[in-house]
């Protein structure tokens, strides 16, 4: 698994982060097949080839942990962990679980990674 500064040098993984996406919207997508027609958001899973890169952060226990993830609706592939800086924390693990990104942490990645948008 990777750290963030051997993330930092794959741009070709940086380049496929889907920034918005989330934990929850990830099992919906890969995992509930069924409520994707309902949505109408664009994204429609075929198949196995079909997947998301994204990020979540693991509240369970300190330290808390950012993953870089890679779900289809076969797996989901832990590609990177490192910290969640402490300034973070109490914005993102208030309370115990798996949750995204908030504003602060993903800008603060995004520079991290060099990614402009």
């Amino acid at each position: 698994m990777m750290t963030l500064e051997e993330l930092k040098r794959r741009q070709e993984l940086i380049d496929e982060i889907n920034w918005d996406m989330t934990p929850e919207e990830a099992v919906r997508l890969y995992l509930e097949w069924g409520n994707n027609w309902a949505r109408g958001d664009g994204y429609v899973i075929r198949s196995k080839g079909d997947y998301t890169t994204y990020f979540v952060v693991n509240c369970w226990n300190r330290p808390y942990y950012v993953y870089l993830i890679r779900r289809n609706s076969d797996e989901a592939q832990e590609l990177a962990r490192f910290e969640l800086p402490r300034q973070f924390e109490k914005n993102v693990c208030e309370l115990k679980g798996v949750y995204a990104l908030e504003a602060d942490s993903k800008a603060w990645l995004k520079r991290e990674l060099g990614v402009v948008r």
